[in-house]
């Protein structure tokens, strides 16, 4: 089969190509000579996205829908409406672009959504969240903010990583993928939640599903990877090197389609066990799932849209989780007597090549790709790319590939947790985009991966070949500042000196003696040593930490039981490390700790009622810590113990030196911190017993070690 040239993703030519509502601006360039020319464009591809954002939640019938999760798993959609607008305003004041917060509470509330874990890890927590009218108003100031920053602030092109610029587009495709993964939840809502809206209509077109064939791909090698002069924004696993040999494989002609995959569904292959794997199965036996579920049975069977049930339309693609794609292909296998399985990223790729598919450019896609021609799925044969159809677009495809760093891969300091949490083996690669994928997910250098059992607008195509996956090398934490302190809180003691988690949670509990030991917050956690050390002795203990990363590696620690990383000896010599909580003698704690990134200055409401707070190395690190010191007795319940430990490093660039809270002349004489703690925390605690400097080591290389000393001093909790 000869190649065919390569193609743009240009208009389809019917006249349904022609028209799109929404007008979604493709993600800009990055680079160019004319300054004010770039600004212009960001701004309106800034608006296009915020704005129709928005506009995607007039989907809802009324403001209670808002407030009604569309599945237990997730969050309601009032979150997912500021929850994108607060990210703006968090980075930009993480990157000192925006001086002060617009709305902390709304910043708190909205900031951090974590999906759930497994199928049956239920959220049944209980928020009290804003109004809808009250989000809607925050979100026209954070439009205002953001569009007032893009038109005064300096730019300088081109804009890369680590231009200030640079989470300015962040947000903007933050913001994109919400659009899909909130249309996502708008459909999995019930009908009487949700009501059509002219921008949102789907495609009608459907007719009799074509009979799918294996279509040869050549052998050849892939190149992939972003470098980070790349012209076009990238999240940061697309950055790094990747090459690759492909063994000759066969691809599916188009995406299996509703029709085909009924041949499954009606020989009981929800009822088969022999085509699930173990972990598939489980989620099969506790979601009850007989058939996909965006399927519905009235009499025949019918397909659910974002806002309305069709009937099934059989020439389009199923839409289905990795376990069902997978069960599916283990059917066709014993059915074919063929090696059919779903596709590796590499693969993918190198169908991409065949196939002659490039980036789409401004006109409509020939793809169903963008919302470039109406909200929801098409028929699998309209959009053809070379021998086959649908290679991007329509759904995502579901690979086989769990997600893994490219060689050189690192994380961007604004965004450390948005891939690093999803390389645990248990989050697969989607390929291709779908219909309702826009901005960075449209091109084809996007890696986006979801757990197994997740839905989004998601299909397949299956291949047939004899060469065994070869899973991606299994992943040791390499960061260094990571590294460091996963030993510093699992690894060995230095130079005679104790760990100093372990110390300090000893101190405390010696302070505790006596009183009630029910609910403990390790404020400044790190990697958690401390929270499970206090586990032993509480019924619960949280571990908050500004840091993503180290919140990710306490979480892997509690989940898994131990954590693994690359501790650097010299230079670019590394020795490899496993350490578990069997081993420290904390396995029996993990179930009462609880990990979650949060802000000291600006705690979550229900961080309350504590018998105990240890701040660990904290106060000298926060922004405002008079602030954090003032209101940290709201917090801590009658007769209960605050431990703060610091070397008392005051520096500017963590805090401005007017909220150091000592080490400085006042009135001319020297002022101390621990004068300053005094002085803050007397009107609502005593203190027990006199400081102690408490010795800690932290080990960078084999030859190079920090020594300090961190003052520790205790205070009680006046009565009310």
């Amino acid at each position: 089969m000869s190649k065919p040239p390569h193609e743009d993703l240009s208009a389809a030519g019917s006249p349904e190509s022609e028209k799109t509502s929404l007008s979604l601006l493709r993600t800009p360039k990055l680079d160019g000579h004319d300054v004010e020319q770039k600004r212009l464009e960001i701004a309106q591809y800034f608006t296009n996205t915020f704005d129709i954002y928005t506009r995607l939640f007039n989907c809802l019938a009324d403001d209670s829908a808002f407030y009604q999760k569309p599945i237990p798993l997730r969050h309601p959609l009032i979150f997912y409406l500021g929850h994108t607008a607060t990210f703006f305003v968090n980075k930009l004041v993480l990157a000192k672009l925006l001086p002060e917060r617009i709305d902390p509470y709304m910043e708190s509330v909205f900031a951090v959504g974590v999906d759930e874990m497994s199928w049956d890890d239920l959220d049944e927590d209980h928020y009290d969240w804003p109004s809808a009218s009250a989000v809607f108003e925050y979100r026209a100031k954070v439009r205002s903010t953001v569009l007032n920053l893009i038109e005064t602030l300096p730019l300088n092109i081109p804009v890369t990583w680590d231009n200030p610029w640079w989470p300015i587009v962040m947000g903007i495709e933050h913001e994109r993928i919400h659009l899909e993964t909130s249309s996502v939840l708008i459909r999995q809502h019930e009908l009487d939640n949700v009501r059509p809206q002219a921008e949102w209509l789907p495609i009608r077109e459907t007719g009799e599903a074509p009979e799918n064939s294996l279509m040869t791909v050549p052998a050849g090698t892939v190149d992939i990877g972003k470098s980070h002069d790349d012209v076009y924004y990238g999240w940061d696993n697309e950055y790094g090197e990747h090459h690759a040999a492909v063994n000759e494989f066969k691809a599916s002609q188009y995406l299996v389609s509703n029709q085909e995959y009924l041949a499954f569904v009606e020989d009981g292959g929800y009822e088969e066990s022999q085509y699930w794997t173990e972990e598939g199965q489980a989620w099969r036996q506790f979601s009850q799932a007989k058939h996909p579920t965006f399927w519905r049975w009235r009499n025949r069977w019918h397909l659910r849209l974002m806002t309305e049930e069709i009937e099934m339309p059989w020439d389009w693609p199923v839409e289905v989780n990795y376990h069902e794609a997978k069960a599916f292909c283990n059917w066709k296998k014993e059915q074919t007597g063929q090696p059919i399985r779903l596709p590796t990223e590499d693969e993918w790729y190198r169908l991409c090549s065949e196939a002659g598919v490039n980036e789409i450019s401004e006109r409509p896609a020939n793809a169903n790709l963008h919302l470039d021609h109406g909200a929801s799925s098409c028929p699998v044969t309209r959009f053809r790319h070379g021998e086959w159809f649908d290679v991007v677009g329509n759904v995502w495809q579901w690979t086989e590939t769990p997600t893994y760093p490219f060689d050189g891969f690192k994380v961007h300091p604004l965004y450390d947790d948005f891939t690093t949490p999803t390389f645990d083996g248990q989050h697969n690669l989607m390929k291709g985009g779908s219909w309702a994928s826009c901005g960075n997910e449209a091109r084809l250098s996007a890696r986006y991966a979801f757990r197994k059992h997740f839905f989004q607008h998601a299909g397949f195509r299956y291949v047939s070949s004899d060469t065994e996956v070869a899973q991606p090398d299994a992943y040791y934490e390499s960061d260094r500042l990571l590294t460091e302190y996963a030993e510093f809180h699992f690894g060995d003691s230095w130079h005679g000196v104790r760990n100093f988690p372990l110390a300090l949670s000893e101190r405390a509990l010696e302070a505790m003696a006596g009183k009630p030991a029910r609910k403990a917050l390790d404020l400044g956690c790190a990697c958690g040593r401390a929270s499970f050390e206090l586990a032993k002795h509480f019924d619960a203990v949280d571990g908050v930490d500004f840091s993503a990363n180290f919140i990710r590696l306490g979480t892997e620690m509690a989940e898994q039981g131990s954590v693994r990383y690359a501790r650097t000896e010299e230079g670019d010599l590394v020795s490899y490390h496993t350490r578990s909580l069997k081993d420290l003698g904390l396995d029996k704690t993990a179930n009462r700790v609880s990990f979650q990134q949060g802000d000291a200055c600006n705690l979550k409401p229900h961080h309350t009622g504590y018998d105990l707070v240890l701040a660990a190395n904290l106060i000298d690190r926060l922004y405002k810590p008079k602030q954090f010191l003032c209101s940290i007795h709201e917090r801590i319940n009658d007769g209960g113990v605050l431990l703060i430990a610091s070397p008392y490093t005051w520096m500017e660039e963590h805090t401005p030196k007017e909220e150091w809270i000592g080490g400085f002349k006042k009135d001319g004489e020297d002022y101390t911190t621990l004068d300053g703690l005094k002085e803050l925390l007397t009107p609502n605690f005593r203190l027990i017993q006199a400081p102690e400097k408490v010795p800690f080591v932290i080990r960078e290389t084999q030859h190079k070690f920090q020594h300090t000393l961190s003052e520790v001093t205790l205070w009680e909790r006046r009565p009310r």
